[in-house]
């Protein structure tokens, strides 16, 4: 191959190289987000299964289920973890949202070390389609740990955490911010392989009062597992 050929597509000489004014090819299995605008926006064209993905979020409800309900909807029929959500996940919202209450399994721990530890055998057992892990506070150590535990299957991982930690170091190979914007949300690229992008991507969404008139009649999903029971429900 000719040196221009290798510079036009250094893709060709290794799938972990690409041009900075260009998207990186994803060396894992991507999974079309549901919205046209943003998938055109990440690198295989979706979110990345077998890896780490940190979605920094302003405030919990700024719209980080409903950005990530079409892509839960499209995945195989295996459980879906939610595991330390700041909220008890309502039902009938979340079925709104195409998301069949019996596929999700709600995890609650008394401990950080508990919760990581959930999370690392929800990864490593390859018995899940998605996990959610909400978490405050997470040390570069665990944050490794968890993307080292992705890419031993091919889970849709996602992280949310706190706008604030976007300022410290992270593995994941993709980072995006999330503020409420009226009449859905504004999404900013933090972190990705490809070109900087400065100006946020505006995502128009379901309006709130649909959802809000189904929570109004809603309950939340069943009893929540402990972390140190999920891995034995998981595997049976």
């Amino acid at each position: 191959m000719l040196r221009s050929d290798l510079l036009s597509a250094p893709e060709a000489l290794h799938p972990s190289l690409w041009r900075a004014s260009q998207l990186a090819y994803s060396a894992t299995r991507c999974v079309d987000t549901g919205f046209a605008a943003l998938s055109a926006q990440l690198p295989g064209g979706g979110w990345p299964t077998g890896t780490l993905i940190d979605l920094l979020v302003q405030q919990t409800g700024s719209g980080e289920m409903r950005l990530l309900s079409p892509a839960l909807a499209r995945l195989p029929k295996l459980p879906i973890v939610l595991l330390q959500p700041p909220h008890p996940p309502q039902a009938l919202a979340l079925a709104a949202l195409g998301l069949a209450p019996s596929q999700l399994l709600w995890v609650r721990s008394g401990s950080s070390g508990d919760a990581l530890w959930a999370a690392e055998n929800v990864l490593r057992s390859g018995s899940c389609a998605a996990l959610l892990f909400w978490q405050n506070h997470a040390r570069g150590e665990t944050l490794r740990r968890l993307h080292l535990a992705a890419q031993s299957g091919d889970t849709l991982f996602c992280m949310l955490r706190p706008l604030a930690s976007a300022q410290d170091a992270s593995p994941a190979p993709l980072r995006l911010s999330l503020r409420p914007a009226a009449g859905g949300v504004d999404i900013g690229f933090v972190k990705r392989r490809g070109p900087q992008r400065d100006a946020p991507l505006f995502l128009p969404l379901t309006p709130s009062s649909l959802l809000q008139r189904h929570a109004s009649l809603d309950r939340p999903l069943s009893a929540p597992a402990s972390a140190r029971s999920v891995f034995s429900e998981l595997v049976g």
